[in-house]
């Protein structure tokens, strides 16, 4: 191996580290604990978790665990030799932590924590401002506040419209929301990341991602004969599509110049 490949390599597989460890602790403790089994809830030692082993009753690690350290890992490599512009690779690969720690945990539990909206707050602040300045940083995350506003209250009006049709239909009614309020909070975060006007594009970008994948599901419903039955129930997390579409743009700017110019 390249003697300057050892580095990313090494740092990545250490944010995926960090990524899978508080995505294990922090939905259920909401602090930094010690980790446990998440099939028997059976404490791990530190070496077994660090090392990847089967907790006390040989329950075996979830594959998510591997595909974290590998995909961040890879990154990691990538913009060691790319790194995003006027970031630099060190604060470049802070980031993906933070990007693959949300992602993560809205993708598994349907949640955008308080305490990751308040880091994520501060480091987008920070790459907002050596990005494109503080008055686009700061119009960016008001911009993005208020267009995830608008799809929050429509959300809100969708769910009503759901509910009725669940009770005419006989079903029980539920408290699932088409949007989160994590939802619009990191829509702010990423509008101080992309600043004014990128986020507009950012979320745009998200929604049509989240979209494409809503209509697949639906497309396995129809195919499966469950459409009738199951449409209303399907619910995506939209933050990891908000969160890939932020990657791309930050990560690969040239993609995101040949679809909008200048």
């Amino acid at each position: 191996m390249s003697i300057t490949l050892i580095l990313p390599l090494l740092l990545g597989w250490l944010a995926g580290l960090i990524v899978n460890y508080l995505s294990d602790v922090l939905p259920s403790t909401r602090r930094l604990s010690q980790p446990t089994c998440l099939k028997c809830g059976a404490p791990y030692s530190w070496k077994n978790y660090l090392l990847f082993q089967n907790c006390q009753n040989g329950h075996s690690r979830a594959l998510r665990i591997w595909i974290v350290q590998i995909i961040i890992s890879v990154i990691s490599i990538y913009i060691w030799f790319q790194p995003p512009v006027k970031l630099g690779y060190y604060l470049g690969i802070i980031l993906i932590t933070y990007f693959g720690l949300i992602f993560t945990i809205d993708m598994e539990h349907r949640l955008i924590l308080h305490p990751t909206s308040v880091v994520g707050s501060v480091l987008a602040l920070i790459v907002g401002y050596l990005s494109h300045g503080l008055q686009a940083t700061l119009l960016g995350g008001l911009g993005g506040l208020l267009i995830m506003l608008g799809f929050y209250y429509f959300g809100v009006l969708f769910i009503k419209i759901r509910t009725r049709k669940m009770v005419a239909n006989g079903q029980e009614a539920d408290d699932e929301e088409a949007m989160g309020a994590g939802d619009v909070i990191l829509a702010a975060i990423l509008g101080f990341m992309l600043g004014w006007p990128l986020i507009w594009f950012g979320l745009l970008l998200g929604i049509l991602l989240g979209g494409l994948i809503s209509t697949l599901l639906i497309l396995g419903l129809i195919v499966t004969r469950k459409y009738e039955k199951n449409a209303l129930m399907v619910f995506i997390p939209y933050g990891p599509y908000f969160i890939t579409s932020a990657f791309l743009i930050i990560y690969f700017p040239h993609i995101v110049a040949m679809i909008v110019p200048g």
